[in-house]
């Protein structure tokens, strides 16, 4: 078997409906990718409709973060469901600004894989490093 060569990015608080519709025609405009290539786009979750229905149907669409509840009082949040009924098949997860940011620990990071997955959605676990750890030669 094969590996499918991926393809994918976000541009997490970022953006306005005139910019990523224009966004959108860009990507719609650029080349068919390989039949190897998957390409995701990671959408602000507010975005993912405008996204999902003006999107070339041969890219996936990401959430950029989800909870670990399907429901429930958890204000703000959304769920792994709440993004495949607005249409992302994909979520993005462990970004480093939540891990450092929020503090969000390795261990709430598996949860939100788990429910992800079980609600279906396919999953890009972030395990990035800080620039600063990067420059400092800590990561390897």
């Amino acid at each position: 078997m094969s590996r499918v060569f991926w393809v994918g990015g976000n541009w997490k608080m970022n953006g306005t409906t005139a910019a990523i519709k224009d966004l959108v025609a860009k990507f719609n405009a650029a080349p068919a990718a390989a039949a190897e290539v998957e390409v995701v786009v990671g959408a602000p979750y507010v975005y993912i409709p405008l996204v999902a229905d003006g999107l070339r149907k041969d890219w996936a669409v990401a959430g950029e973060n989800c909870y670990v509840k399907a429901s429930g009082a958890f204000t703000g949040e959304i769920s792994p469901e709440m993004l495949k009924d607005v249409g992302a098949s994909w979520v993005i997860l462990g970004h480093s600004e939540r891990r450092n940011v929020i503090g969000e620990a390795d261990d709430f990071v598996a949860e939100k894989v788990v429910k992800a997955l079980e609600a279906s959605l396919k999953v890009v676990l972030c395990v990035g490093e800080l620039l600063q750890e990067r420059e400092d030669g800590i990561t390897q």
